[in-house]
């Protein structure tokens, strides 16, 4: 999944940054309001983490904005600890969630991926399909029961698949919800992936759970429990 932090503290931004990362996030940094305005309606994040006191354009206004344009990123609001007032008028602005700072890492990541399922239709954290069963939470899969190894990008690719199952998905849409702004996004290492993902979910070839569709992308084709 690919996240935008809008934080003007160079430090914590940076620190965000590299937590999600570890839990396989792809993540961009803007660091005042006209940019993360920018990069929220020019790129399409799964969810944004957006600091109230911001430079530029502050969070209330750029959630306030996101959202008069119709933009339905999912959005959790950092606030002051202690005030209610941020937390209240963060909701009321569009935002879905919000986070006190100082905040520990684990709630961050519980809320982020919460609400990104929450988004998708899919509250708990295991993902079921036919046989293919995915935890969002421990980042385990499952094929009949047997766990199976993935890589990092392996899993980013399969967790957007059964995120959005029967969607027609190109190689475009998967690159930029998995990769940070600047990859290239004419390279042909989703085909890999996706190649990798086949063999391991499905050795026999007996349940074909991953769709080609020529010129268009993929297609998950199992329904997702």
């Amino acid at each position: 999944m690919r996240l935008l932090v809008v934080e003007d503290e160079n430090l914590l931004a940076q620190q965000i940054k590299e937590q999600l990362q570890q839990q396989q996030f792809s993540v961009d940094v803007a660091t005042d309001g006209d940019d993360g305005w920018f990069k929220l309606s020019e790129y399409p994040y799964d969810l944004a983490i957006i600091d109230i006191g911001l430079p530029k354009m502050d969070g209330l206004s750029l959630i306030r904005k996101a959202r008069q344009k119709a933009l339905k990123t999912p959005i959790i609001v950092l606030t002051a600890r202690g005030s209610w007032q941020e937390k209240v008028e963060g909701l009321d602005a569009g935002a879905d969630d919000y986070l006190t700072k100082p905040f520990h890492t684990e709630e961050l990541l519980a809320r982020c991926n919460a609400l990104i399922r929450r988004a998708a239709g899919q509250p708990e954290p295991t993902l079921s399909a036919g046989p293919i069963a995915l935890n969002s939470r421990t980042q385990q899969v499952w094929v009949r029961e047997d766990e199976i190894s993935l890589t990092a990008y392996e899993y980013k690719v399969l967790e957007y698949f059964m995120l959005n199952p029967n969607k027609v998905i190109s190689k475009t849409e998967l690159t930029e919800h998995i990769y940070d702004q600047d990859f290239d996004l004419d390279s042909n290492v989703i085909e890999v992936f996706v190649l990798r993902l086949r063999k391991k979910l499905d050795p026999a070839g007996d349940i074909k759970p991953i769709e080609t569709l020529r010129g268009r992308g993929y297609r998950f084709t199992m329904i997702v429990a």
